[in-house]
C-alpha cells in the first residue's frame, strides 16, 4: 500500500475552560495522561481495578484476560454478573424515583417513567417471555419504534439471559427475514406501525412478510405493541399483543446470573459481501465499555444531566448510549420517537430547551441537514442548559464542527467526536472533555487503555503526517467476540494474518499529526487511488462542505482508464438544485475551490446535485449506492431501508 496522502490542514485549537475542567471526572490532561499510563504500566491490573469498581458482580472474576485461544478473546470469563441487574436493581435504593426515561412522541405528547417503575416495566416483561417458553440462550428478535417499550424488551432479555437482536424499524421485510433466520430467533417483538414525521410506518405487516418468506419455522410467537392501533393481520395461533402477555404477570423477576463471556446481544451490520454479520458481544466486557466511556467522554453526572442520543435502537450507539450506558450509571435520559424535521425544522433545538439538555450526542448527517434546513434555528431557542456535545457515525467535517460549536454550543460547550464500531461496543477514540484540547474534524486521543495505532499493511509504522490503516494493538473488554455462527469470517475480517492474527483491524485509514491526535480520512475501501495517489474521501468531502453555497457533500470513486479512478462528488447546496448552464456554472466554481483548497489531483471529474443524499433513517449515507450509480450500473441491493429513495433518479443526472 502506498501512503494515503493527507490533504487536509486544521489550525484551529479549543481547550476546555477552567470552569469545565474544575467540574470534569477526568480533570485536566495530567490525569488522563495519569490513567494511560496507569494501563501501560499494568495492562490486566488496570481493567481489573475498573472493573471492579463499576460492575455488581454476582460472582467475582478471578481472571482478567485469557488470550490463550486469540483473538478469540476472553475477559473476566469466571465471573457472573446481570447487565439488567447493574441498570436497575443497583439504582433503586438511591434513585428509585428519579426519572430514568423522558420519552417524546412523535406528536410531542411527554411521558417520564422513574427507574422504579422501568423495573417493574421490565420484570412484568420478562416474565411474560419466560412464559412463552424463551429461556437463557434463546434468540428474540426486537423490530420496535423509539420506544420505551423497546428498551423495556431489550432489558427483559438481558435480565432472563436471553440473547437479543434488534433490527433497525426502518429495515425492509426481506432485512428482517434474514436476521430471523441468520440468528434462528424464537420469538419477534415488533408494533403494530411506528410513527415517523405524522405517518404511520407499518412494523407488523414487515414482520408477517419476512414469516412467509421460507426457513423461518424456528419463530414461535410474534408479540405486538399496539402503538397507533393501526388495523393489522392476525394469526391467533402465533401473534399476541404485548399488554394482554404483560397482564397479571408479577412485576419481579430475577436477574439471571450470566458468565461475563455469555452473549448479551447480536446485532447484523452490513458486510462488503451484501450477507449482514452478526457482530456478537459478551456480557461483561460490553457493560464495562459502556459504563467507562459515559463517565469519561460523556463527563456523565446521574444527579444533574438530562442526556440525550438521538441515535434509533437498532443501531450500536443506540444499545451502548440508549438502552445500557445512562441506566448503568442512573442518568436521566431522553428518547424521541419521531425526526428532526417534524412539525418543523426546529424540533431538536425546541426539545433541548423543553426538556432542559445538558448533553447532547448526534450524527454529523444530521447536523448538516439541520443547517441546510436552518442554520439560525438554534438562535431562536434557549440552548443555555447545554454543557456537552457530541458526534458519532462518520467523520464531522470542520465546517460543521464549527456551526455546531458557535451556534448551538455558543462558543462554551467541549464536542467529544467519538469514533468507534459496531464491533468495538463503546468509544474507542474521542476527547476527554475535561481534559482533551479539541480541533475541528479530529476525534483527538484514544481512551485510556485502547492501544489505537496506524500501521501499512504488514503492520509496520507509518510516519508522523501520513495515513494508514487505524488498528488497536491490544485486545479491549467490549469489543465483538466473534460473528455469529462465521468464526472464520471473524478472523479473517478483524485480526488477519498479513497484521499477524492478534491486531484489531478497524477497517478505516487514518493519520495522527504533531499531537499524536487521530484524523479518520474514511474507509479504507473509500481511500481513491488517482493518478497514483491514495486521496481519503472525507478530505475531499470536508473541502467542498467548506465553500459557502454547500451544505453537504459525499464523495466516490469510479474506474477511469488513465487515472485509475475518477472523483465523483454528490452534492447538496443549501438553495434550490440547479440545473442546465447554472448547474454547469456552479460545478465548474466547486471543482476549482477543491482545487485551490486541496489541490489539482482531488477537482472531481463529476459533480451531481441533489436534493438530498440516499440516507438510512438514521442519517447514514449509503455510499455502496452512490459508487453504483456513479458507474452508472443498475442499483439490484436492498433500498428499504433508505429514508429518501427518490432521491436516487436525481443523483443520476450528471452535469453535462
Amino acid at each position: 500500500m502506498s501512503t494515503i496522502e493527507s490533504v487536509l490542514q486544521e489550525t484551529r485549537v479549543f481547550p476546555p475552560s477552567e470552569a469545565f475542567v474544575a467540574q470534569a471526572n477526568v480533570s485536566g490532561m495530567a490525569t488522563y495522561q495519569a490513567l494511560c499510563a496507569r494501563a501501560e504500566a499494568d495492562y490486566e491490573g488496570f481493567w481489573d481495578e475498573l472493573a471492579r469498581e463499576h460492575i455488581h458482580w454476582h460472582t467475582p472474576f478471578t481472571q482478567v484476560l485469557d488470550e490463550s485461544k486469540a483473538p478469540f478473546y476472553r475477559w473476566f470469563h469466571d465471573g457472573e454478573l446481570n447487565v439488567s441487574y447493574n441498570c436497575l436493581e443497583r439504582n433503586l435504593e438511591q434513585r428509585g424515583d428519579k426519572t430514568a426515561i423522558i420519552f417524546e412522541a412523535d406528536n410531542g405528547d411527554v411521558t417520564r417513567v422513574t427507574y422504579r417503575e422501568l423495573y417493574h416495566r421490565v420484570c412484568q416483561f420478562a416474565n411474560g417471555l419466560k412464559s412463552l417458553g424463551v429461556k437463557k440462550g434463546d434468540r428474540v428478535i426486537i423490530y420496535m419504534p423509539m420506544s420505551v417499550e423497546a428498551v423495556v424488551s431489550m432489558q427483559a432479555c438481558a435480565r432472563i439471559g436471553a440473547i437479543h437482536s434488534v433490527v433497525f424499524g426502518g429495515f425492509s421485510a426481506k432485512s428482517l427475514h434474514e436476521r430471523i433466520q441468520d440468528a434462528r430467533a424464537k420469538v419477534v417483538v415488533t408494533a403494530d406501525e411506528s410513527l415517523r414525521g405524522g405517518k404511520g410506518v407499518p412494523l407488523k405487516a414487515a414482520v408477517d412478510e419476512s414469516l412467509t418468506m421460507g426457513d423461518v419455522d424456528n419463530v414461535e410467537r410474534v408479540v405486538v405493541y399496539k402503538r397507533s392501533g393501526a388495523d393489522v393481520a392476525w394469526n391467533a395461533a402465533r401473534d399476541l399483543w404485548w399488554h394482554d402477555l404483560v397482564a397479571g404477570q408479577a412485576d419481579t423477576c430475577a436477574a439471571e446470573p450470566m458468565n461475563a463471556e455469555e452473549p448479551l446481544f447480536i446485532l447484523y451490520t452490513s458486510g462488503s459481501t451484501g450477507k449482514p454479520k452478526g457482530v456478537q458481544h459478551a456480557t461483561g466486557g460490553y457493560l464495562l465499555g459502556a459504563v467507562l466511556s459515559m463517565k469519561w467522554v460523556f463527563d456523565a453526572k446521574p444527579d444533574s444531566d438530562v442526556y440525550w442520543c438521538t441515535a434509533d435502537v437498532g443501531w450500536i450507539t443506540g444499545h451502548t448510549y440508549v438502552a445500557y450506558g445512562p441506566l448503568a450509571l442512573g442518568m436521566t435520559e431522553v428518547i424521541f420517537e419521531g425526526i428532526p424535521t417534524y412539525p418543523h425544522a426546529g424540533r431538536f433545538w425546541e426539545m433541548i430547551a423543553r426538556h432542559r439538555v445538558t448533553t447532547f450526542y448526534t450524527a454529523p448527517t444530521a447536523i448538516r441537514s439541520l443547517i441546510k434546513l436552518g442554520a439560525d434555528l438554534p438562535r431562536q431557542h434557549d440552548l443555555s442548559c447545554l454543557r456537552l456535545l457530541g458526534t458519532v457515525g462518520e467523520p464531522i467535517n470542520p465546517e460543521a464542527w464549527m456551526w455546531y460549536h458557535e451556534t448551538v454550543g455558543q462558543g462554551r460547550c467541549p464536542i467529544v467526536d467519538t469514533w468507534w464500531q459496531t464491533e468495538t461496543g463503546a468509544n474507542m477514540i474521542s476527547p476527554l472533555p475535561g481534559a482533551i484540547p479539541t480541533k475541528p474534524g479530529t476525534c483527538t486521543l484514544p481512551l485510556p487503555g485502547i492501544m489505537a495505532a496506524i500501521v501499512d499493511e504488514h503492520g509496520g509504522p507509518v510516519e508522523q503526517g501520513a495515513g494508514g490503516y487505524l488498528v488497536i494493538k491490544r485486545p479491549f473488554p467490549s469489543q465483538l467476540r466473534t460473528l455469529w455462527g462465521d468464526p472464520d469470517r471473524f478472523r479473517k475480517t478483524y485480526f488477519p494474518d498479513e497484521l499477524g492474527g492478534k491486531v484489531y483491524l478497524a477497517g478505516d485509514s487514518a493519520r495522527r499529526d504533531e499531537d499524536g491526535y487521530f484524523w479518520i480520512m474514511g474507509r479504507i475501501d473509500d481511500v481513491l487511488n488517482v493518478s497514483g495517489h491514495r486521496l481519503g474521501t472525507m478530505e475531499i468531502e470536508s473541502a467542498l462542505v467548506a465553500h459557502p453555497l454547500v451544505a453537504e457533500a459525499a464523495v466516490v470513486g469510479k474506474p477511469h482508464e488513465i487515472k485509475g479512478e475518477a472523483v465523483v462528488a454528490y452534492v447538496v447546496l443549501k438553495r434550490v438544485r440547479p440545473t442546465g448552464d447554472e448547474a454547469r456554472q456552479i460545478a465548474k466554481e466547486l471543482r476549482d475551490w477543491v482545487g485551490h483548497e486541496i489541490g489539482p489531483i482531488a477537482k472531481p471529474d463529476d459533480i451531481r446535485f441533489g436534493d438530498n443524499l440516499p440516507k438510512t433513517r438514521s442519517g447514514k449515507i449509503m455510499r455502496r449506492l452512490l459508487r453504483t450509480i456513479a458507474k452508472g450500473e443498475e442499483i439490484t441491493s436492498d433500498v428499504s431501508t433508505l429514508e429518501n429513495p427518490a432521491i436516487l433518479e436525481q443523483l443520476k443526472e450528471a452535469v453535462q
